[in-house]
Protein backbone atom coordinates (compact mmCIF):
# COMPACT_ATOMS: atom_id res chain seq x y z
CA UNK A 1 0.00 0.00 0.00
CA UNK A 2 2.83 2.40 0.84
CA UNK A 3 4.44 1.77 -2.53
CA UNK A 4 1.11 2.54 -4.24
CA UNK A 5 0.83 5.77 -2.23
CA UNK A 6 4.27 6.91 -3.44
CA UNK A 7 3.40 5.97 -7.03
CA UNK A 8 0.17 7.99 -6.82
CA UNK A 9 1.65 11.14 -5.25
CA UNK A 10 5.10 11.38 -6.87
CA UNK A 11 3.88 12.54 -10.31
CA UNK A 12 1.61 15.26 -8.88
CA UNK A 13 2.59 18.90 -8.53
CA UNK A 14 5.00 19.05 -5.59
CA UNK A 15 5.18 15.26 -5.52
CA UNK A 16 8.78 14.91 -6.65
CA UNK A 17 10.15 17.00 -3.78
CA UNK A 18 7.70 15.33 -1.35
CA UNK A 19 8.98 11.91 -2.50
CA UNK A 20 12.61 12.96 -1.98
CA UNK A 21 12.01 14.59 1.41
CA UNK A 22 9.18 12.70 3.10
CA UNK A 23 8.07 9.84 0.88
CA UNK A 24 9.01 6.28 1.61
CA UNK A 25 11.69 4.54 -0.39
CA UNK A 26 10.29 1.81 -2.60
CA UNK A 27 9.98 -0.96 -1.64
CA UNK A 28 8.75 0.43 1.66
CA UNK A 29 8.46 -2.77 3.72
CA UNK A 30 11.50 -2.12 5.92
CA UNK A 31 10.54 1.48 6.71
CA UNK A 32 6.98 0.48 7.66
CA UNK A 33 8.37 -2.31 9.87
CA UNK A 34 10.73 0.19 11.53
CA UNK A 35 7.84 2.58 12.18
CA UNK A 36 5.74 -0.25 13.63
CA UNK A 37 8.54 -1.10 16.08
CA UNK A 38 9.02 2.54 17.18
CA UNK A 39 7.10 3.57 20.33
CA UNK A 40 6.86 7.16 19.07
CA UNK A 41 5.02 6.06 15.93
CA UNK A 42 1.54 4.60 15.49
CA UNK A 43 0.67 2.53 12.41
CA UNK A 44 -2.91 1.61 11.51
CA UNK A 45 -4.38 -0.56 8.78
CA UNK A 46 -7.80 0.07 7.30
CA UNK A 47 -9.77 -2.97 6.21
CA UNK A 48 -13.00 -3.91 4.51
CA UNK A 49 -14.17 -7.43 5.37
CA UNK A 50 -10.72 -8.05 6.90
CA UNK A 51 -8.96 -7.18 3.61
CA UNK A 52 -6.36 -4.38 3.97
CA UNK A 53 -7.35 -1.42 1.79
CA UNK A 54 -5.49 1.41 3.50
CA UNK A 55 -2.91 2.39 6.08
CA UNK A 56 -1.93 5.39 8.14
CA UNK A 57 1.08 6.47 10.17
CA UNK A 58 1.47 9.22 12.77
CA UNK A 59 4.70 10.21 14.52
CA UNK A 60 4.94 11.91 17.90
CA UNK A 61 7.52 14.59 17.10
CA UNK A 62 9.35 16.43 19.89
CA UNK A 63 9.30 20.18 19.39
CA UNK A 64 12.06 22.58 20.47
CA UNK A 65 9.94 23.91 23.34
CA UNK A 66 9.46 20.44 24.86
CA UNK A 67 5.94 19.85 23.53
CA UNK A 68 4.93 17.08 21.13
CA UNK A 69 3.26 17.33 17.71
CA UNK A 70 1.44 14.47 16.00
CA UNK A 71 2.63 14.35 12.38
CA UNK A 72 0.57 12.19 10.03
CA UNK A 73 3.16 11.12 7.46
CA UNK A 74 1.10 8.49 5.67
CA UNK A 75 -2.62 8.13 5.04
CA UNK A 76 -3.64 6.13 2.00
CA UNK A 77 -6.70 4.20 0.90
CA UNK A 78 -6.98 2.21 -2.32
CA UNK A 79 -8.98 4.10 -4.93
CA UNK A 80 -11.84 1.56 -4.95
CA UNK A 81 -12.18 1.80 -1.14
CA UNK A 82 -12.39 5.58 -0.93
CA UNK A 83 -15.53 7.35 0.18
CA UNK A 84 -16.83 4.55 2.41
CA UNK A 85 -15.32 5.63 5.75
CA UNK A 86 -12.04 3.70 5.87
CA UNK A 87 -9.88 6.84 5.68
CA UNK A 88 -12.06 8.55 8.26
CA UNK A 89 -11.75 5.61 10.66
CA UNK A 90 -7.96 5.57 10.26
CA UNK A 91 -7.69 9.33 10.74
CA UNK A 92 -9.83 9.15 13.87
CA UNK A 93 -7.47 6.50 15.26
CA UNK A 94 -4.37 8.56 14.41
CA UNK A 95 -5.86 11.62 16.14
CA UNK A 96 -6.91 9.56 19.18
CA UNK A 97 -3.38 8.16 19.53
CA UNK A 98 -1.94 11.68 19.21
CA UNK A 99 -4.23 12.83 22.02
CA UNK A 100 -3.08 9.89 24.17
CA UNK A 101 0.52 11.00 23.55
CA UNK A 102 -0.41 14.50 24.81
CA UNK A 103 0.33 16.08 21.42
CA UNK A 104 -0.65 19.74 21.24
CA UNK A 105 -1.78 19.32 17.63
CA UNK A 106 -1.77 17.18 14.51
CA UNK A 107 -0.16 18.08 11.16
CA UNK A 108 -0.09 16.49 7.74
CA UNK A 109 0.68 17.48 4.16
CA UNK A 110 -1.63 17.99 1.20
CA UNK A 111 0.10 18.57 -2.12
CA UNK A 112 -0.76 21.72 -4.11
CA UNK A 113 -3.99 21.38 -6.03
CA UNK A 114 -5.08 18.22 -4.18
CA UNK A 115 -8.39 19.68 -3.07
CA UNK A 116 -9.82 16.27 -2.09
CA UNK A 117 -7.02 15.69 0.44
CA UNK A 118 -7.22 19.27 1.69
CA UNK A 119 -10.99 18.97 2.19
CA UNK A 120 -10.55 15.58 3.90
CA UNK A 121 -8.09 17.03 6.42
CA UNK A 122 -10.23 20.12 6.95
CA UNK A 123 -13.15 17.86 7.89
CA UNK A 124 -11.00 16.83 10.89
CA UNK A 125 -10.20 20.42 11.83
CA UNK A 126 -6.75 20.59 10.21
CA UNK A 127 -6.14 23.93 8.50
CA UNK A 128 -3.21 25.37 6.58
CA UNK A 129 -0.56 26.86 8.88
CA UNK A 130 2.28 27.32 6.37
CA UNK A 131 2.88 27.41 2.66
CA UNK A 132 6.13 25.99 1.33
CA UNK A 133 7.41 27.51 -1.91
CA UNK A 134 9.97 25.88 -4.18
CA UNK A 135 11.98 26.53 -7.32
CA UNK A 136 13.59 23.66 -9.20
CA UNK A 137 17.16 24.35 -10.32
CA UNK A 138 18.98 22.71 -13.17
CA UNK A 139 22.01 20.73 -11.98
Amino acid sequence: LADLAVAELAPRRGGDVWRREAGRTVPSTSSIEADHADATVHVVVGTIDEVPVGYGVVHAVAMRDGTTLGRVTDLFTLDGARGVGVGEAMMNELIAWSEEQKCFGVDSIALPGDRHTKNFFESFGLVARAIVVHRTLDP
